[in-house]
């Protein structure tokens, strides 16, 4: 299990809590600290004796940070790996669950839990990723009340990023993370390579997590706004989802620019505005990884 952490100290130690409480036998936790501020990775030795801590040395985000650990799990020669969001808390039977899916469907590269919103902790968040005709992600069933809607393992094109188990011989044939998207979208590129390359995707409810970084009514920086709408424009091209497809994400991020420039009620967007347009020129100069600010 991969943990990746920027000076996100105290969400870190709630995550490594709650996992001490899985009865799961074959567990290794690694933390991946992207040089982390704050302190964590000595807190983490100090409380977690037993996790293995590796510093990567600079802020890598989250696709090359992940990929360090996705080295260091085929030199050990890991079976499975675990993405976790270093702000999850964690059901402690969700990770047997997942176990159990993926060594009964061999058809299966990535799986998902269901994951709620940590501060409502009966609203769904994810119930799996789709992904529109017109290349448009999003997440089944986000803000839905859990009445059961979800009971039995359902499949999905991708699944969040918070949280994927990906089985190591398709990351073998399929490779790593991109890093040139730094963070956002990532992880639905990983999903469609490996679904391309012939594997499923699933997402099994009985696996519950509960993810604190997004919630209702989220109002993201102007870095989020870039990162999201540079990448969206990459995954796209990368996977050559058709001109009209392309045309219609840049047409729709060029009504948000005018409507972010000229409509007083969003003045106050100005730096999302910014952010956005640097975007689409990043994108179409193919400047990719790390965003500028």
């Amino acid at each position: 299990m991969l943990i990746l952490n920027r000076d996100r100290r105290d969400d870190t130690l709630a995550c490594l809590a709650s996992l001490r409480q899985s009865p799961y036998p074959n567990l290794e936790v690694v933390l991946l600290d992207n040089a982390s501020s704050d302190g964590t990775a000595a807190a983490v030795r100090a409380a977690y004796p037993d996790v293995t801590v590796i510093e990567t040395g600079g802020n890598l985000g989250y696709a090359a940070g992940n990929n360090v650990g996705l080295k260091w799990a085929r030199r050990q020669g890991a079976d499975y790996v675990l993405l976790l969001n270093e702000d999850t808390v964690v059901d402690p039977a969700f990770l047997g669950h997942l176990v159990e899916a993926a060594q009964s469907r061999p058809e299966v590269a990535f799986l998902g839990p269901l994951v709620y919103h940590h501060d409502e902790p009966d609203i769904i968040q994810s119930a799996g990723g789709l992904i529109a005709p017109d290349w448009r992600t999003y997440h089944r069933g986000q803000n839905e009340r859990d009445r059961g809607q979800y009971a039995a393992p359902i499949e999905a094109e991708w699944v969040t990023g918070c949280s994927i188990f990906m089985r190591m011989s398709v990351v073998d044939r399929i490779g790593m993370l991109d890093p040139a998207f730094f963070i956002y979208s990532e992880e639905v590129d990983w999903c469609v390579r490996a679904r391309r390359a012939g594997f499923a995707g699933l997402v099994v409810p009985a696996a519950r997590i509960w993810h604190k970084g997004v919630r209702r009514g989220y109002s993201p920086s102007p870095r989020v706004t870039y990162l999201s709408a540079r990448n969206h424009l990459r995954l796209l091209r990368k996977h050559r989802a058709g001109a009209r497809a392309l045309l219609g994400a840049m047409a729709g991020d060029l009504r948000t620019l005018a409507s972010w420039s000229v409509r007083p009620r969003w003045r106050d967007q100005r730096a999302h505005r910014d952010a956005l347009a640097r975007a689409m020129v990043d994108f179409c100069r193919g400047s990719f990884g790390p965003p500028p600010f």
